[in-house]
């Protein structure tokens, strides 16, 4: 296919190191001017952080998250009462302190399950985020709660780029109508079976991704860094150096009125209190069109102090925390931010006569690539550790390690198996060897395939003798996947990057990213264009010219640090995800399965073909304009091997979705593979079509064909003699995060192909 679009999420525990090479714990201050009390390792809430913003914690289903926070802090006694609020009361006595922090997060809720087993949504909360949330999960892996408490695998309906040619009226992702989930149920019993039903949450699925310079990125992360801070700072905490009593509380339900934060104020009347959490933003400013009022500090800019005017000057509380502050060199300033408390239908809790709101600084608030600065927030709770007077001291326990991918060994591997290997394997257009490696890795030992200078692999599986009658066989499959590549690196430490492969920009932005470097991967994030934050923001028509990645860096010179230099691909992160029944979730199945169906295909060919002419390709640059596959038809021309029959094997981009028009492109997902009789680059002759579906019904191989969208490989070899007989199976929400296919359709693939192979 020469258009498709990334995703997944991706985890790199920020270790300690990074923090201490990276920023100082202070903004605005080094290590060495520090009080030491306070230059203390920060792995610990890394670590934390990480791992919080892992778990999904929709707003009134924050339980399992709850249960992590309350393990974390046993030490303390935690009480949890029946909201869900997790308390922890130290000490007794005047005065009386709160330190509160919310842990929820927005998300949605199953609002019905269809006949065919999608399942329908409401958001919660309802009102108060801006469209472009709904329209960042379309196409997206999501993670759906089940009755038994555990989160299964799902993603988000989106459109297939190649089968809205000349569409009218395409639906908006911004709709909630349009919003349909796909856990691979075929029905609404099976759905059910899994423990889905009506009021099921659902959460984008995330990780948390650590970037250069010490910033973090990850979905909620903008709801768990005061968690995080406070977890850590409880592990610390000597009680018998507490003064009067100290309540710490974590509390649900902030993002729909609040009413954990008004359980807490009610229940325990403090004399003061510090919220800490995301700053909100305001409404509009009257006489300023398209202008409203919110947080415009970056990251980086140290503690911040919510402020409800926009100039105000911190009083109170506030003021004493920012001479704190101020006094021990940490960096804090005062930001806008709107009421903790939103209307409702009763009158709201009294605040404290003494409060503060406690935040820091956050890049794309509310998207799956929201970010922090981690000096931020060691600044935070650093600041809370002087409040609490006695310069409380934080156990040091720095844990190394980094993660690895195994290795596999793998005799007789299973589609599934070869596809768990392949699907996590980054290869952009221009950048397939990883993939070209994973490729040679999963073939018998008896296959020695050749790399030609475009980087296509190829496998000679036999020789047919010169008075042989049999026809020359060429199958290929590609091996590139579509993403970026850096173009340039601006004044500020963006990267400013270009389409390999075109895309759908909406799946991409806003979420996170891998930048690939000759030294290994580097996270990122793909930034929003201007204006996505307000209410009339529509997504810039037609290519895309000013897309920029965020790396952490600040300057070139940053950049240069991170070794990441012009050319350097950027992909997102990815995982083979398994769904219900046979179905499974993985950005990059175009091309994989078919790099799969003919690694398989191999293996059971059992050795070289005698007496026939049979060979397989992978090749390279398909998403940019069959670039390996033109390269491989030109060189068989000029040697005078042109294949007879190029069997090309790549996706069905199907209809077989509940916002897909079904006039054609229908193909259902489980139903075997597909004759790509018709796309948008060739047209197979009706009677090869009768010819290969009698092969797959004489063999018992379930078979479909129809038109679709995309051009495939084949068609560079038609101009030179070749007869174009392309091969697919069925995919849903193709170029997306959200891919499906049902691993059924893999296997018949790799059967019909070892079958061509074999009898064509």
């Amino acid at each position: 296919m020469n258009r498709s679009l990334l995703a997944a999420f991706h985890l790199s525990l920020f270790t300690f190191s990074s923090l201490a090479n990276s920023a100082p714990v202070g903004a605005q201050a080094s290590q060495s001017s520090m009080p030491e009390m306070l230059q203390t390792p920060r792995a610990n809430m890394a670590r934390d952080l990480s791992a919080l913003v892992q778990i999904p914690g929709v707003s009134g289903y924050e339980n399992e998250l709850a249960g992590k926070i309350r393990s974390e802090i046993s030490a303390r006694n935690p009480k949890t009462d029946n909201l869900g609020d997790i308390v922890v009361t130290i000490g007794a006595g005047a005065p009386n302190r709160l330190i509160v922090t919310p842990i929820d997060e927005p998300g949605f809720v199953v609002s019905e399950v269809t006949d065919d087993g999608y399942l329908r949504v409401q958001r919660l909360p309802q009102g108060g985020l801006p469209p472009i949330f709904n329209e960042l999960y379309s196409a997206q892996p999501v993670k759906v709660g089940t009755t038994t408490g555990k989160w299964i695998d799902g993603v988000v309906a989106g459109l297939s780029v190649h089968l809205q040619g000349g569409r009218a009226n395409t639906p908006k992702s911004s709709d909630l109508e349009n919003m349909y989930i796909d856990i691979g149920a075929s029905s609404a019993a099976q759905a059910r079976k899994a423990g889905v039903n009506i009021l099921s949450p659902i959460a984008i699925s995330r990780a948390a991704s650590s970037l250069g310079y010490g910033k973090m990125a990850g979905a909620s992360i903008g709801d768990r860094f005061g968690a995080a801070a406070l977890v850590d700072l409880l592990r610390g905490i000597d009680p018998s150096k507490i003064k009067g009593t100290l309540t710490i509380a974590f509390v649900v339900q902030q993002w729909t009125g609040a009413r954990g934060l008004q359980r807490i104020l009610s229940t325990t009347r403090p004399d003061e209190m510090i919220y800490i959490g995301r700053l909100f933003p305001g409404g509009p400013v009257a006489g300023m069109e398209g202008v409203h009022r919110a947080p415009r500090r970056d990251p980086g800019s140290g503690v911040l102090i919510g402020l409800e005017e926009t100039n105000g000057t911190p009083a109170g509380l506030s003021a004493d925390l920012k001479q704190l502050a101020d006094s021990n060199k940490l960096g804090i300033n005062s930001d806008f931010s709107a009421s903790l408390l939103p209307r409702s239908y009763l009158p709201s809790p009294t605040l404290p006569a003494k409060w503060a709101h406690l935040g820091i600084a956050t890049d794309w608030s509310n998207t799956p690539a929201e970010l922090i600065d981690m000096s931020d927030l060691a600044s935070l709770e650093n600041l809370l550790q002087l409040y609490l007077q006695e310069g409380l001291e934080v156990p040091t326990r720095v844990t190394g390690g980094s993660a690895t991918k195994d290795g596999m060994v793998i005799n007789h591997p299973s589609n599934i198996e070869i596809l768990r290997v392949l699907v996590p394997s980054y290869g952009v257009s221009n950048h397939e060897g990883p993939v070209r490696e994973d490729v040679k890795k999963l073939l018998p030992t008896w296959a020695k395939p050749d790399t030609d200078e475009a980087g296509n692999l190829i496998l000679q599986l036999g020789t047919a003798p010169a008075e042989s009658k049999s026809p020359r066989i060429l199958v290929v499959a590609h091996m590139d996947e579509i993403g970026f590549e850096v173009k340039s690196i601006s004044k500020d430490g963006r990267l400013e990057v270009v389409w390999r492969g075109g895309g759908e920009l909406s799946f991409f932005a806003g979420h996170p990213a891998l930048v690939h470097s000759d030294d290994g991967d580097n996270d990122a994030i793909v930034e929003l264009p201007n204006g996505w934050d307000e209410p009339k923001f529509e997504w810039p028509p037609g290519p895309e010219n000013a897309i920029r990645v965020d790396v952490g860096a600040r300057s070139p010179e940053d950049v240069a640090k991170l070794n990441i230099k012009v050319g350097d691909s950027i992909t997102i992160p990815k995982a083979y995800r398994p769904l219900l029944g046979n179905r499974a979730n993985g950005r990059a199945f175009d091309d994989r399965v078919g790099d799969a169906a003919l690694i398989s295909a191999v293996w059971a060919l059992g050795g070289p073909l005698k007496a026939r002419d049979v060979t397989f390709v992978w090749s390279t640059g398909e998403e940019e304009g069959l670039v390996g596959a033109a390269a491989v038809a030109k060189r068989l021309a000029a040697e005078g091997h042109v294949p007879d029959y190029v069997f090309a094997v790549d996706t069905f981009v199907s209809s077989d979705s509940p916002i897909e028009t079904k006039r054609y492109a229908d193909a259902e997902i489980g139903k075997g593979f597909v004759i790509r009789a018709i796309d948008s680059s060739n047209i197979i002759p009706p009677d090869l079509v009768e010819k290969v579906i009698k092969l797959a019904r004489t063999n018992q191989i379930p078979v479909q064909y129809g038109v679709t969208g995309g051009g495939n490989d084949g068609s560079a070899f038609v101009r030179y003699g070749s007869v174009d007989i392309a091969l697919g199976w069925p995919l849903r929400y193709s170029h997306s995060p959200a891919e499906v296919i049902d691993t059924r359709d893999v296997d018949s693939l790799a059967r019909i192909i070892t079958v061509i192979a074999k009898a064509w």
